[in-house]
């Protein structure tokens, strides 16, 4: 979630619910169908605090799925913007896991000394501890992620040949190419000059160099005289990851039915080279592919993003629709029309033509 949502977001809420009969309402339409229980695992010493969220009904053994976060301190709600989802996943059978992430809430560590292959061992963690649950069906546990999370999933995929599936949601596929178009996108959203976006290009190559060798935050502060948001520890972030790149675990977690999840407006992701790399790299029958043209990166559609006041009211008095249209409602069909895991049947609606548009 943009920290821009969320300012807006929390600085009207308190002035909304001062309105009478108003904070009724709100607690009406942010009620779910859901049985949360706050859990606690360990992994490395460390413990990892968050939200088990079953169906409301049934004893289960429920489906799992397990939530893989993108970029940023992201607590295991995502300050509420899971729950929606979480219900969608309930109506299907399938329960939700989501954990805060290192040195949020109550988890040990910091998310910002982590790698791609930390964070996908403490995603696996998180499966293996799912599985000792009675109320969990180890059979039927799959992984959702966002964003960032397009370079753990394939990880933890490719490990883990049990798992039942894989959705991930406007997934880049190798870092630099993602924050080339990333710039790009952004400079001509903003209708930069010529001008500007060549010193925007030449900035970024002297990034990389420094990137390349390892050098050190003092010596990026030095050669790009950056008084933003970056920090030493962001810095140590990015040289640690910035090599990343999904291609050869996706190619290793073959056979694993998924669901690639593609915004039309997403100026985060080249939706369309993450599109060819999975088409190229993946079975066709392991792979439905779901697009939401008028979306943005975050499956919100773009011109309720850029309305601060209509994003908070919707954030309030109707959050499931913050979602693009049919999103919430594809997630729950995919899931509920998968076969159990090691049977023969494709994933369904996938397709060996191009225009498979979704589940």
């Amino acid at each position: 979630m943009p920290r821009r949502w969320r300012t807006v977001l929390w600085t009207l809420v308190a002035a909304v619910l001062t309105g009478v009969g108003l904070g009724g309402a709100v607690v009406w339409q942010n009620t779910y169908a859901l049985r949360e229980e706050k859990v606690v695992l360990h992994h490395r010493g460390q413990p990892l605090e968050g939200v088990l969220a079953r169906p409301r009904h049934g004893r289960g053994p429920f489906g799992l799925v397990v939530f893989v976060h993108g970029d940023g301190p992201v607590d295991a709600t995502h300050e509420t913007f899971y729950r929606p989802l979480w219900e969608a996943f309930a109506r299907a059978g399938y329960a939700s896991l989501s954990l805060d992430k290192p040195g949020v809430g109550g988890s040990g560590g910091d998310w910002l000394d982590q790698s791609m292959d930390d964070r996908a061992r403490e995603t696996l963690a998180a499966v293996v501890w799912a599985r000792g649950r009675p109320d969990i069906d180890g059979r039927r546990i799959g992984l959702w992620g966002a964003s960032q999370a397009g370079w753990v999933l394939p990880k933890v995929a490719a490990r883990d040949r049990g798992l039942q599936f894989v959705i991930a949601v406007s997934p880049a596929v190798n870092w630099l190419r993602q924050g080339r178009h990333n710039l790009l996108a952004e400079l001509e959203r903003d209708g930069a000059t010529p001008g500007e976006r060549e010193t925007a290009l030449r900035r970024r190559e002297t990034v990389l160099k420094l990137l390349d060798r390892r050098a050190s935050f003092a010596e990026y502060r030095a050669a790009t005289g950056d008084t933003d948001d970056m920090t030493g520890a962001r810095w140590a972030f990015i040289t640690r990851n910035h090599r990343s790149d999904a291609t050869a675990d996706l190619r290793a977690m073959r056979g694993t039915p998924l669901l690639l999840v593609l915004a039309g407006r997403d100026v985060n992701v080249d939706v369309a080279d993450t599109e060819t790399v999975y088409r190229d790299v993946l079975p066709p029958a392991s792979l439905t592919v779901a697009h939401y043209p008028g979306a943005t990166h975050s499956l919100v559609d773009e011109d309720l993003e850029r309305s601060d006041w209509r994003l908070t009211l919707t954030a309030l008095f109707a959050p499931r629709r913050l979602y693009t249209d049919r999103f919430l409602d594809d997630q729950a069909r995919f899931v509920d029309r998968l076969p159990h895991r090691g049977s023969v049947a494709p994933a369904p609606g996938a397709t060996k033509h191009p225009a498979n548009r979704g589940p």
